[in-house]
């Protein structure tokens, strides 16, 4: 479990002239994912109803999560004094509703579940990595070392569970590796683009490509190729690959070219004035 509460953050050292404007709207976003992170608990408790010890350690994990939605919440409404974190959130889930009404994974079996989590935890360990990295602001950089630290103890967690999972489903290597590919694709499902649109564009009409692209352009700016090859190698292990050597060279190396070839498209966009109305990265 985190040894650190909100108290522990030095919000005494917030410096508001270092606040960078773009990285508040992801970290408002954000802030919204991890808050809900009960109900994802509740999917994952029902998925495992008759493991005790798994179910007690996702309540944890859910806390943990919790805490990181506040903190995020609470350092937004610092830089944004405008900001209503708990009546955005209230926005959030009134629109965003996961099923969590059932006694199996969506994704084919309990191994199947946790390399899915493996791959979630993978993306924000790198994406509060990238982002410790890239703030100047000091309280958001304790925020955001404070959550990676736990997101890769997360991780830790979810592969655990799988080499348990895995020794008694026998599942497949490749059917592991489409799991952990459609769960990459997610990554740009209603989500991410809801929560960005509650957080900084309430009063606009929804437009999930709109908003999938306006967090995109924030999010992957702020990627290294350090953090990059770090994700994939835990990526490649989830899915029941070795990391190391010219496959973990060639993977990390492919999804680096793939996140700058979004961002110049992303970009050849704005500038040509091919984007559609209200889908420009100034979203």
């Amino acid at each position: 479990m985190s040894v650190w509460t909100l108290d522990d953050i030095p919000w005494d050292a917030f410096d508001p002239t270092r606040v960078d404007a773009e990285m508040l709207r992801i970290i408002k976003a954000a802030a919204l994912t991890e808050r809900n992170s009960a109900q994802y608990a509740l999917y994952l408790r029902n998925v495992f109803h008759d493991d005790p010890a798994f179910g007690a350690a996702v309540d944890l994990w859910a806390e943990e999560e919790t805490r990181h939605g506040d903190a995020l919440g609470r350092w937004a409404e610092r830089a944004d004094p405008g900001f209503d974190f708990q009546a955005t959130f209230r926005r959030f889930v009134e629109g965003y509703v996961i099923p969590t009404d059932v006694s199996q994974s969506v994704r084919g079996s309990r191994t199947g579940e946790m390399v899915a989590r493996c791959i979630v935890e993978t993306g924000t360990s790198s994406f509060y990595s990238a982002l410790r990295d890239a703030a100047e602001e000091p309280v958001l950089k304790d925020i955001c070392r404070r959550i990676a630290g736990d997101e890769f103890r997360h991780y830790k967690l979810f592969y655990t569970t799988l080499q348990t999972t895995l020794a008694r489903e026998n599942v497949s290597r490749g059917r592991r590796l489409l799991v952990a590919l459609s769960r990459m694709q997610e990554t740009e499902d209603d989500e991410l683009a809801f929560a960005y649109h509650c957080a900084n564009t309430p009063d606009r009409p929804y437009d999930r490509a709109t908003s999938a692209r306006a967090y995109a352009a924030r999010a992957f700016s702020r990627y290294r190729l350090t953090h990059v090859e770090r994700g994939s190698a835990m990526a490649l292990k989830a899915a029941g690959l070795n990391p190391q050597g010219r496959l973990g060279r060639l993977a990390s190396g492919a999804l680096w070219r793939y996140l700058r070839f979004r961002l110049w498209r992303m970009a050849d966009e704005v500038r040509a004035g091919r984007a559609r109305p209200g889908h420009s990265m100034a979203a």
